[in-house]
């Protein structure tokens, strides 16, 4: 099975058909989307539109689910403006797009590949190609396979864990130069996905970084009414 695997595409419809084009060129058999694609971007809707038309399984992301509870994402983050920013877009979405993302599912094997946004046991933990195999070991659950592979922290991983190979395609629609501890991160200029081909003979493992023209994601932004907006204009200028 050779699975082309998006993560973290937060209404960055631009960056999602780019992505969309290059997976297409390399080949795949199934695309999956590891969770969080409509807040703190300005198409969410589009966005949920597209993937509504991939028909493929979709992963519930913690930004997903603070779609569907309102006071979820309170107790993932007390910073004013991600708040507003996700109880804008809460408001903005409609019911055909809660109903949606209400399909999503936690976690999904297929064959050899087990899937979750960010362990397998919690889509707000952060595993990080510096956690220690203790943590580790804790935060897949008892999972196995041989690939396991979430998104959550924007940042690509390929890490070896006991044996399995724990993978991160990154951010899709907004991959960070750094780890976000705080304050605001700073958004690269590329989109990001992975090739995971998982065949009797071996696995292969393709962490790709697909080029964004700047000036039409700030053009995303015009017309966008959210909190957020300003400061993610300012990141692209």
């Amino acid at each position: 099975m050779r699975l082309a695997l998006i993560s973290d595409l937060h209404g960055n419809e631009l960056a999602l058909e780019v992505v969309l084009a290059d997976a297409r060129r390399q080949g795949y058999d199934q695309i999956v989307c590891l969770g969080d694609v409509a807040t703190l971007g300005p198409r969410p809707s589009p966005v949920l539109a597209r993937l509504r038309d991939l028909a493929c399984p979709c992963i519930l992301g913690n930004h997903d689910e603070f779609m569907l509870d309102a006071a979820l994402v309170r107790t993932y983050t007390e910073v004013p403006l991600v708040v507003a920013s996700v109880d804008a877009t809460r408001e903005a979405l409609s019911a055909g797009d809660l109903a949606f993302l209400r399909s999503f599912r936690r976690s999904l094997a297929l064959d050899d590949v087990f899937l979750y946004h960010g362990t397998p046991r919690s889509n707000m933990e952060d595993l990080l190609a510096t956690t220690p195999a203790e943590r580790v070991d804790e935060m897949l659950d008892g999972e196995r396979a041989k690939v396991l592979a979430g998104g959550h922290t924007h940042l690509p991983m390929l890490r070896q864990h006991r044996g399995m190979l724990i993978v991160n395609p990154g951010s899709l629609g907004q991959p960070f130069r750094e780890r976000a501890t705080g304050d605001a991160p700073v958004i690269l200029s590329h989109a990001e996905y992975a090739i995971v081909d998982v065949r009797a003979g071996g696995i292969g493992v393709d962490l790709r970084r697909v080029p964004l023209d700047w000036r039409s994601l700030a053009s995303q932004i015009d017309g966008w009414d959210n909190p957020l907006a300003a400061a993610l204009r300012a990141n692209y200028a």
